[in-house]
């Protein structure tokens, strides 16, 4: 880490340390590390792999059988499924663990703040988890990986335990709408925040991104981490560029 990055790091620290309320918001960029591709980079899983977008998108899912039977078949081999937590995720962990991060809100899927540790009342995953399936007729829910296992067994569509409908990751695809509850809850946290920290996030997906100028015009200060430059950079008190697993660890350290 050069000199320039360390002196943004030790300014973070620094905000962290002298905040009451402190909020975290993380994108795919913070599990890229762990063997995570983003979905539109040039190594995107949208990008690679077209029907994969066509997969989350909750019409077509629901309306093509042939396309629930490739889903399930490729959910196996997904990197979701064998991921394990980064140091970045053990860093905010960490955070929390010392009292200075009172709610992260996460547009992952994949569950790695919570297999690092991070208490599941203090998370929110606005876009829902992997690691689940639900019922979109009677709203059953359960671990993906028992589901996982009947298709290991020869099941290539598997119905609903409870009242065989379809099932699908536990996720909001294309066409569904967020959890309002969380969503509330996520803008709730922006307004009366005095520190916003991003991290792995473009800030460019609509309504979560919003965190950012809720948290801004109730006066907080932003901190930006992420690889790519951000529309609110201009507006943070410290950027830094860089992996994840080496900045958050840290600042973290010298909270």
């Amino acid at each position: 880490m050069d000199d320039a990055t360390s002196a943004l790091v030790g300014r973070a620290a620094e905000l962290i340390r002298s905040a009451e309320h402190v909020v975290a918001l993380t994108g795919a960029g913070i599990s890229t590390e762990s063997g995570i591709p983003d979905f539109r980079g040039p190594e995107g899983v949208w990008t690679k792999n077209p029907e994969a977008e066509r997969a989350a998108t909750l019409q077509h899912y629901l309306a093509d059988r042939e396309l629930r039977v490739r889903s399930w078949k490729s959910r196996a081999s997904s990197p979701y499924m064998s991921a394990e937590p980064n140091a970045g995720h053990v860093a905010l962990t960490e955070l929390h663990r010392k009292g200075k991060l009172e709610l992260l809100v996460t547009q992952n899927v994949d569950g790695l703040h919570e297999r690092a540790g991070f208490p599941r009342r203090d998370l929110v995953e606005i876009h829902g988890n992997v690691r689940e399936y639900v019922c979109m007729r009677c709203g059953h829910r359960g671990p993906m990986s028992k589901v996982l296992a009947r298709v290991a067994a020869g099941e290539d569509d598997p119905p609903c335990p409870i009242c065989g409908g379809i099932l699908k990751s536990a996720t909001i695809s294309f066409g569904q709408s967020l959890v309002p509850e969380d969503l509330e809850r996520a803008q709730f946290a922006a307004a009366n925040c005095d520190l916003l920290i991003t991290a792995g996030t473009t800030l460019g997906v609509y309504p979560i991104a919003e965190m950012a100028p809720i948290a801004l015009r109730a006066g907080a200060k932003l901190i930006i981490l992420n690889a790519q430059e951000t529309p609110f950079d201009e507006y943070a008190e410290v950027v830094i560029r860089g992996q994840l697993g080496e900045v958050l660890p840290a600042i973290v350290a010298l909270v």
